[in-house]
């Protein structure tokens, strides 16, 4: 952890709900300052500002700013504000990549509502290609720790097929390709990177998945523990990577889902 004069920072994109609030809030507890990017309607600020304010409690330091992760302009502005923000040997010692907006569209539908080449695009690029971008911005920008840690997650829609979920398991492939790249390409710099494979997680993101009830009701049927995965135990994962006892694993997927996808 970061000493009397300097601060760790994690740095997360979309953290106001799901994975990445559950995230937040476990490394605030262990002293981290905490950077929140993400984007929602103001009818949901109420709430969201509610969560923040139990992070600002434990966090060595809190930004949170409700803006287009996905937007380059807006990246930059963020990752310039970051900076100023960071007092000498301040670091970013995490980034964890949590955006979940992407196209549930399926396949095989009338013209106009089946999933379409833009859609794929789009999910694509906020829920894989955009990790890159961050980690390359604040690379830029030298605000990186010696020993910096990349995190994001993937789903068991990397390899299953789950109707409705193509332009997402696409999405989740390159992010686990790039990252495999990054741990190789970027090691020189002490980043090391990898994703968490969580098991189904009842999320706001994951309501949108069609048919998500059923898909609930199996995971938990598969899972030898009878229940699916919480936000909590993902966060927890997130935080066991974080520790330098785990400086040595990159460039893999680490599996937070309790045995689900071993049937």
């Amino acid at each position: 952890m970061a000493g009397k004069t300097s601060r760790q920072w994690v740095l997360i994109l979309g953290g106001s709900k799901g994975l990445g609030l559950a995230t937040a809030r476990k490394m605030a507890k262990h002293g981290y300052a905490i950077c929140i990017v993400h984007r929602d309607r103001r009818a949901d600020m109420v709430h969201i500002e509610k969560a923040f304010e139990q992070i600002k409690e434990d966090a060595a330091k809190f930004y949170a700013v409700n803006a287009d992760a996905v937007n380059a302009e807006k990246r930059k502005e963020i990752i310039a504000h970051l900076g100023a923000l960071m007092e000498k040997g301040d670091t970013v010692k995490m980034l964890v990549h949590s955006i979940a907006k992407g196209s549930m569209k399926p396949m095989n539908a009338d013209s106009g509502l089946h999933l379409s080449a833009q859609d794929i695009e789009i999910t694509f690029k906020a829920m894989a290609l955009s990790m890159y971008e961050w980690a390359q911005e604040v690379l830029a920008a030298n605000l990186q720790d010696p020993d910096m840690r990349v995190i994001s997650f993937t789903s068991e829609g990397n390899t299953r097929v789950i109707p409705g979920y193509g332009a997402v398991s696409v999405a989740k492939v390159a992010l686990e390709a790039l990252t495999r790249s990054m741990a190789l390409e970027l090691a020189s710099l002490g980043v090391k990177a990898n994703c968490v494979q969580a098991g189904i997680t009842e999320t706001s993101s994951f309501a949108m998945i069609p048919n998500s009830d059923v898909i609930k009701q199996s995971a938990k049927e598969r899972n030898p523990s009878g229940r699916i995965t919480t936000p909590e135990d993902v966060a927890n994962t997130v935080y066991l990577l974080s520790l330098e006892e785990a400086k040595w694993i990159t460039g893999t997927i680490i599996k937070a889902d309790g045995g689900e996808s071993l049937r």
